[in-house]
């Protein structure tokens, strides 16, 4: 966290190499400094469990499954004081109908890359060429591959209001790599000098 992080993630996914239990999480959360965000990170979880888990300090969640707008809506309910991020893994088929829906129910989007039979975490990039012709109108959140080598390139064409980094700062999938993590902080910092 002495990195200069503006969030940190907590995956809540059993299937994801990232998972995390809830205790471990509520601990680390304790520790972190009053303003970075700690977003959980869920994919079609029972909404009790999501709002049980908010409870550990949470102050995002991040929905990276199939979630319905009537979905994202009872959470609101329930977490009136957490921001929800609803995440699209986004192909040359992803259009703006997609989104529009959720801009009423939802604080950000975060953008993902598509690949069959995966809900992200991928490490994969996708062509940030179709984000601006998506017209969205949400905050943006970009995800999907993102390292030292692509991270200039990544915010010059989506100019995103944050960016999603997880396999591009890992030596494995769920060891994080602090020199990286150093690294590609300092990059960012300097483009946001610009």
């Amino acid at each position: 966290m002495n990195n200069g992080v503006d969030a940190l993630g907590f995956i809540f996914y059993s299937k994801s190499p990232r998972n995390i239990l809830p205790e471990d999480a509520k601990k680390i959360i304790a520790s972190l400094p009053l303003f970075v965000d700690k977003v959980g990170v869920f994919v079609d979880a029972p909404l009790e469990k999501v709002v049980e888990y908010a409870k550990s300090g949470l102050t995002c969640i991040q929905l990276h499954g199939t979630e319905s707008i009537k979905y994202c809506i009872k959470l609101r309910e329930f977490l009136p004081f957490c921001r929800i991020i609803k995440a699209f893994r986004v192909s040359e088929e992803s259009t703006s109908t997609h989104f529009e829906p959720y801009n009423m129910c939802v604080d950000a989007f975060l953008l993902d890359t598509y690949r069959r039979g995966e809900k992200g975490g991928t490490g994969l990039v996708f062509d940030w060429s179709i984000v601006p012709k998506l017209r969205l109108r949400q905050t943006v959140i970009l995800a999907g591959g993102l390292s030292l080598d692509n991270i200039i390139e990544a915010i010059s064409v989506v100019r995103p209001y944050a960016v999603d980094i997880n396999s591009g700062v890992e030596d494995c999938p769920g060891i994080k790599n602090h020199d990286k993590i150093r690294k590609i902080l300092r990059v960012i910092q300097s483009i946001d000098a610009l």
